[in-house]
């Protein structure tokens, strides 16, 4: 059964892609771009629309469509920008847009610092049902930016333990406390079953 990765953002298919050891296929290289509304409430909500669109249009029994919907929360700000972290500066905003408009809400609250945390949830769809797995990395939010590795909020953000942000932070380092990490490791065997 061929794994297709329900995502066009290109930072989370490289992550997806160094984590497993099968071959993920972008889904559009197989169906085109598409725009997929993601209206749920939730993290886990959002994955599933995304994993359950994709394998409709697939029409392909044989394959399993795995999507994820992850974001930052920052409690002092009320939780956001959490399922709005892709488009927290608007619909089309660049991660630079999205990083700087989360910067400057942290400083205007007068701090340097902040707890924040990392979701990830996964979503498996195939002919077999639907699962969903989930994933959290804890630390805090800077209100400035250190380091140009990574994506999306990461040379904000410093995980619990380190100095660094994940900014600035190597890959692998990334990969072993990530919260897309850790949720790919508990849909990793979940995967594997299916594709017996």
């Amino acid at each position: 059964m061929k794994i297709v990765l329900a995502t066009g953002n290109k930072g989370k298919l490289r992550e997806f892609k160094k984590m497993c050891d099968t071959e993920v296929i972008a889904f559009s290289d197989i169906l085109g771009e598409m725009e997929i509304v993601e209206d749920a409430d939730s993290f886990k909500g959002n994955a599933l629309i995304k994993a359950r669109t994709i394998y409709e249009k697939l029409e392909d029994e044989d394959t399993i469509v795995i999507s994820d919907d992850s974001g930052i929360s920052v409690p002092l700000l009320g939780g956001i920008p959490g399922i709005y972290s892709a488009r927290y500066a608007g619909e089309g905003a660049s991660d630079k847009e999205n990083l700087y408009k989360l910067v400057n809400a942290v400083k205007e609250v007068g701090v340097e610092r902040t707890p924040a945390y990392y979701t990830a949830a996964i979503a498996i769809v195939s002919k077999f049902g639907e699962y969903v797995v989930h994933g959290w990395m804890h630390g805090e939010v800077l209100a400035s930016t250190r380091g140009d590795h990574g994506f999306g909020y990461d040379p904000m953000f410093v995980p619990n333990g380190y100095e660094q942000t994940l900014g600035e932070l190597e890959d692998e380092v990334k990969k072993s406390i990530s919260h897309r990490g850790k949720a790919l490791m508990l849909a990793k065997p979940i995967i594997e079953m299916l594709q017996r």
